[in-house]
């Protein structure tokens, strides 16, 4: 499907992907297992498995197969032995197997349940450390192999709707391959069986999913929330952003059993930015990516569950020391304490044809998915505020001339000095201030842009860095300020003798919102510093609050 030729070699595991166990370390990971004695041919674990074990090989041989697909064979990716163990980082977040596990010389294992995994890593930092690392670098071999095929999207390039998916896999790390097709592009494959109208496609295992968005497809990779029978949960955080991370690492990691929920991807806005400059420890800067990359390992590491898409619709109390968390699919999570770290949604400019040109030339964030679309080409940053200005400079150093359009007639006003004076000194940027968007043209994909102080520009590409709305929409009961960002602590001016009496007349902790055990942290909420390191402070404090409440 698609002329696609894939690499049949086998991987070979390096010292990472398959370490050397002290003894031990070999007899404490031994010792979370069950022993199974296995025949050649038996299976350890199969595609689709939802709920597969790590496999630790004593004696024996097991490979590990990529199953035949409609379009393809199947392929042995590696072949594993004695004193080495078979999974990788799926059995951490819940996704179900995409490869299978195939016995080929017989010997004896032992199954180690996902939960006593677990168990295992919270209790042993050591083997911990050897367990993560690798399972975190079989996931990246993976990507790059015959693995990826079991989970392929097609799509076209001015596709937004085939980004959204892409950008899905990519932050939950997904093992999978994209094919971007020209506009109108169909006849670049081979054969086909579906229309334009059906894009972007979705190959999961083979079958093919049309239309397909990335809650479809995290509903059949096993990633949607699945709650256990009568399940009661410490914390649930809202929202995937340096803070709502920052809050499930801390939670997890103090003991509390944790879920995580983002509307779209983990990430928030700082998964969109380029380049961060100014968080501490890294003087030569870290792209948002790659930040928020090490921190959804470094939650899974603690036992945190990361579902994404998952949208919280409400939040309503049972009793004095429950809250149900609805999801958009009808599900409840019941939990006994909610941080909400939802963030805010982009704003737009209020121009003619924005919504036609979302699809085909318009973005809200500026990272190597962006750039494919536009690199080398003419583009447009609107906004006066960091995340413009490091837009720009990513565009522009990446071959894109760049006109960076300023509503004040200060750079400096908003914008980290340092950020306005590369700005200046960069000859691929040209910075208008005192000037506004006004018109977008361009037939099927953006064309050009009018700039009311010059006139019209080349553009295939308009990045709008204007600010956000608070994402609190869903929470109508919190007390928040005009402009929607919710109230915390000392802030809360609305208090009901219902809901604080009983719990000895305390006032709101710190970030405590005007609701008893529910708190806030990060963008949504009012008076934060609209930075990431404020964000993961304010996540990681929450927190603090959250097991003094709970202790009431």
């Amino acid at each position: 499907m698609g002329g696609i030729e894939e690499p049949t070699e086998q991987v070979e595991m390096d010292p990472v992907m398959s370490p050397t166990l002290t003894d031990d370390q070999w007899e404490r990971l031994v010792a979370a297992g069950t022993p199974e004695e296995v025949a050649v041919g038996d299976h350890v674990f199969r595609t689709g498995d939802s709920g597969y074990d790590l496999i630790v090989i004593e004696s024996g041989e097991v490979e590990i197969v990529r199953d035949a697909l409609r379009w393809v064979g199947e392929v042995v990716i590696t072949t594993m032995g004695p004193r080495t163990f078979a999974g990788e980082l799926g059995l951490l977040n819940g996704q179900g197997a995409f490869l299978t596990a195939r016995v080929t010389k017989p010997g004896r294992v032992h199954r180690v349940t996902r939960a006593a995994l677990r168990t295992l890593m919270n209790e042993d930092d050591e083997v911990c450390d050897v367990i993560l690392h690798a399972l975190w670098a079989r996931r990246e071999s993976l990507r790059t192999g015959p693995a990826a095929m079991t989970l392929k999207f097609l799509g076209t390039t001015t596709s937004s709707d085939f980004l959204a998916l892409r950008r899905f896999a990519e932050r939950l790390d997904l093992v999978h391959k994209a094919v971007a097709l020209p506009p109108g592009g169909l006849e670049a494959l081979d054969t086909h069986e579906f229309t334009l109208d059906d894009l972007p496609v979705a190959f999961i295992q083979g079958e093919t999913l049309l239309r397909a968005t990335p809650g479809l497809v995290a509903e059949r990779l096993g990633l949607s929330y699945q709650a256990q029978a009568d399940e009661i949960v410490d914390l649930v955080v809202v929202g995937g952003g340096p803070a709502g991370l920052a809050a499930a690492i801390y939670g997890a990691s103090e003991g509390l059993s944790t879920v995580l929920l983002d509307a779209v991807a983990p990430g928030g806005q700082a998964a969109a930015t380029s380049r961060i400059e100014n968080f501490l420890g890294f003087p030569f800067g870290v792209s948002g990516g790659d930040l928020i990359g090490q921190a959804i390992l470094q939650a899974l590491k603690f036992g945190v569950r990361v579902y994404a898409p998952c949208e919280a619709v409400g939040l309503t109390r049972v009793g004095p020391d429950l809250l149900d968390v609805a999801l958009s699919d009808g599900r409840l999570i019941r939990a006994r304490s909610t941080i909400v770290t939802s963030g805010a949604a982009y704003r737009r400019l209020e121009l003619d044809r924005w919504e036609d040109f979302e699809r085909s030339g318009v973005y809200y964030a500026a990272t190597p998915l962006e750039l494919r679309q536009v690199q080398n080409k003419p583009v447009v940053v609107v906004g006066g505020a960091n995340s413009a200005g490091q837009a720009a400079l990513y565009l522009s150093a990446n071959g894109s001339p760049v006109h960076l359009v300023v509503r004040g007639n200060d750079l400096g006003a908003r914008m980290s000095s340092y950020l306005a004076d590369r700005l200046a000194d960069d000859p691929r940027v040209q910075v208008h201030t005192s000037s506004n968007v006004v018109g977008l043209d361009g037939d099927g994909t953006l064309e050009s842009v009018r700039i009311d102080t010059v006139g019209e520009v080349d553009a295939h590409g308009l990045f709008c860095f204007i600010g956000a709305t608070p994402a609190t929409s869903w929470l109508p009961t919190l007390d928040r300020d005009a402009e929607g960002f919710i109230r915390t602590g000392t802030d809360v001016g609305i208090q009901t003798l219902e809901q604080w009496q009983g719990l000895g007349r305390r006032e709101p902790l710190p970030f405590e919102t005007s609701a008893p055990r529910v708190f806030a942290a990060g963008d949504v909420r009012r008076g934060s510093m609209k930075r990431v390191a404020a964000a993961v402070g304010e996540g990681s404090s929450a927190v603090a609050s959250v097991h003094r409440a709970l202790a009431y």
